[in-house]
């Protein structure tokens, strides 16, 4: 969600603010905005268009300080006046990711001290916080720290003073910044993707920092004023791995980098003869060893892998899992147990829902935690005692792909690596499982020549409205994850059931105009989908199976068979999710959709 950027520089840094922000188009936003300062005013763009449009307002627009923002409407629709940056008394200038709560008695509060507010956003009230104290005589820096003190909720800000051409201030509470370190330029983001074309070099600010950032130089104060250093990590992200190249969207691009991102997310795991829990972290034996079940916290996607990880668990670990969504864990009262292992998921690790569901674990009497996460530098991480880092690298496209399927295998080896602990994994079967992880990336490369038929299939959803999936056991988690696909980017409305609930109410939807799609492995529980699948086509209702090879499900009028390789065992669910996002993405592509930044969505959903 949001996107900021900021600099100081000696040239003018317009260019640099919307190159950044294009970089964080991937996050969702429906407006965008710049200011700069330039002989001591303040000049700023807003647009409600796409950055592009922000470009062509700003093309006369100099200076060599400025901020800018894209913005995901949460307070306020989305319109130009409550675009960011927002302005107090043409003197400051602040742009916000993240919600204030209290912003509606602080509202009051500054309108009786003389305060206009011009937005409905609840942003403006940190512009005329920090103006309130900036026109006591404070600095910039003192003033910034004064005001967030009275702020409740989440933010990441950048703040300028038209007064004081050489300062950009930053502070972050619960929402992700970063400071990029340049040769005599300093930069902000909330994403390193934002400062790839300027510098690598980059402090992942901690929660409660604030920066005085100047073109020479910098300083961090922690959430109690103090001084302190942070370390200066050089990114391993390249401009390569964020560029579209050949395909046409990056969700296309992220599902083809599946092969790869599987390959190196199991490099470490599979290069040796056998599994570590030293995958997990330094202590990894020693929390295992106490733990007598897991806890898996997620939202979304994450949530998804986390219901897959379940079945592994209890039937290969033999150990007790529960898998909760992150945003409703936290609101009911639930019975904890010290010893489970908590498990969050999270791509960006910048989930709010997840980071609370975390911490309300750990107020709870959790000990043992535990982050899954591709960015190592993340909140999720930092707060966790044991991680394991997936290595999908970027993930730009909205719908998540390749973040999926390596949190996939991570939850996997967390499976084998708790069922050897536990003494449940004997060496053959150890074995067995590394053959497979091994053979795993060529096995998805393999399902991604299917594509041509998929886009043949998606054709016939140009005019559908509704759609239904099906599957069972531990392929049902993946049905709801092609529901969740097709939905979130062709904007079909798609649920997902249990295959065997189907007669228990959701077969009343189905006739001709509701195509069902079934993932249909050939494991123990075929023949009872065949049964399902009968029950649709007795009832008129088109029929789209993506089976196994060795499933012998035959097509005929009404019923669609995408034939897949072989069965592959418990890593079956990784192999079956790949086509029902290529058919999820050709479909979008049929109804004439933005793939990449789907309406009213963000990539990183960093509010609650």
């Amino acid at each position: 969600m949001c996107g900021i950027v900021g600099a100081v520089a000696q040239r003018n840094v317009v260019p640099i603010l919307l190159e950044g922000l294009q970089r964080l188009e991937y996050r969702g936003y429906d407006s965008a905005g710049l200011v700069v300062i330039n002989n001591a005013e303040l000049l700023r763009v807003r647009s409600t268009g796409r950055v592009r449009d922000l470009s062509e307002k700003s093309a006369d627009t100099k200076g060599q300080i400025g901020i800018a923002h894209t913005r995901w409407a949460t307070h306020g629709a989305p319109s130009e006046r409550n675009a960011h940056p927002h302005l107090s008394r043409d003197l400051i200038a602040v742009v916000h990711n993240g919600i204030i709560e209290n912003y509606e008695l602080l509202r009051s509060r500054l309108i009786a001290a003389g305060y206009e507010f011009t937005s409905d956003t609840d942003t403006e009230v940190i512009t005329h916080l920090v103006h309130s104290y900036y026109s006591q005589g404070m600095s910039l820096l003192a003033a910034t720290q004064a005001a967030i003190v009275e702020l409740v909720g989440a933010f990441a800000i950048g703040v300028v003073a038209a007064d004081n051409p050489d300062q950009l201030i930053c502070a972050r509470r619960g929402s992700p910044l970063l400071l990029g370190v340049g040769i005599e330029e300093h930069f902000i983001a909330s994403d390193v993707s934002a400062l790839l074309p300027v510098t690598r070099r980059v402090v992942y600010l901690e929660e409660g920092d604030v920066v005085q950032v100047e073109r020479l130089s910098y300083q961090i104060f922690d959430a109690s004023g103090n001084p302190v250093q942070r370390a200066v990590q050089t990114s391993e992200m390249s401009n390569e791995s964020v560029s579209l190249g050949n395909y046409r969207h990056y969700m296309q691009k992220e599902i083809h980098e599946q092969p790869q991102a599987l390959a190196d997310t199991l490099e470490v795991a599979c290069h040796g003869h056998s599994l570590s829990t030293g995958l997990f972290g330094a202590d990894a034996a020693a929390v295992f060893a106490e733990v007598d079940s897991v806890l898996i916290l997620a939202c979304g996607t994450s949530y998804h892998a986390g219901l897959v990880a379940r079945y592994w668990l209890e039937e290969i670990a033999g150990i007790a899992c529960t898998v909760e969504v992150a945003s409703e864990y936290r609101y009911r009262t639930s019975v904890a147990n010290p010893r489970a292992l908590v498990v969050v998921i999270s791509q960006s690790g910048e989930t709010a829902d997840t980071q609370a569901a975390l911490n309300h674990a750990k107020s709870l009497g959790h000990i043992h935690t535990l982050a899954i996460c591709n960015v190592a530098e993340s909140a999720l991480v930092r707060l966790c005692k044991l991680r394991f880092l997936t290595r999908a690298g970027p993930e730009i496209g909205v719908a998540s792909t390749k973040a999926f399927t390596t949190q996939l295998v991570a939850l996997f080896l967390l499976t084998l690596v708790l069922a050897k602990q536990r003494g449940r994994l004997s060496a053959e079967q150890e074995q067995q499982h590394l053959q497979s992880l091994r053979h795993l990336p060529l096995a998805t490369q393999h399902v991604l020549t299917l594509e041509p038929l998929i886009a043949t299939l998606a054709e016939q959803f140009a005019n559908k409205h509704h759609a239904l999936f099906l599957g069972r056991g531990m392929h049902y988690p993946i049905a709801l994850e092609g529901a969740l696909k097709l939905k979130e980017i062709s904007y079909i409305h798609a649920e997902a059931y249990p295959a065997g609930e189907l007669k228990h109410g959701p077969l009343a939807l189905v006739d001709s105009d509701m195509p069902v799609i079934s993932v249909a492995p050939n494991d123990a529980l075929l023949e009872k989908l065949k049964s399902n699948l009968q029950e649709v086509r007795a009832r008129g209702g088109e029929l789209y199976v993506f089976a196994d090879a060795d499933t012998h499900i035959a097509a005929s009028e009404g019923i669609h068979v995408l034939q897949m390789a072989e069965h592959a065992g418990y890593l079956s669910p990784i192999l079956h999710t790949i086509p029902l996002q290529l058919l999820a993405y050709y479909v979008a592509l049929q109804k004439g959709t933005d793939v990449d930044k789907p309406r009213n969505l963000a990539k990183s959903v960093t509010v609650e």
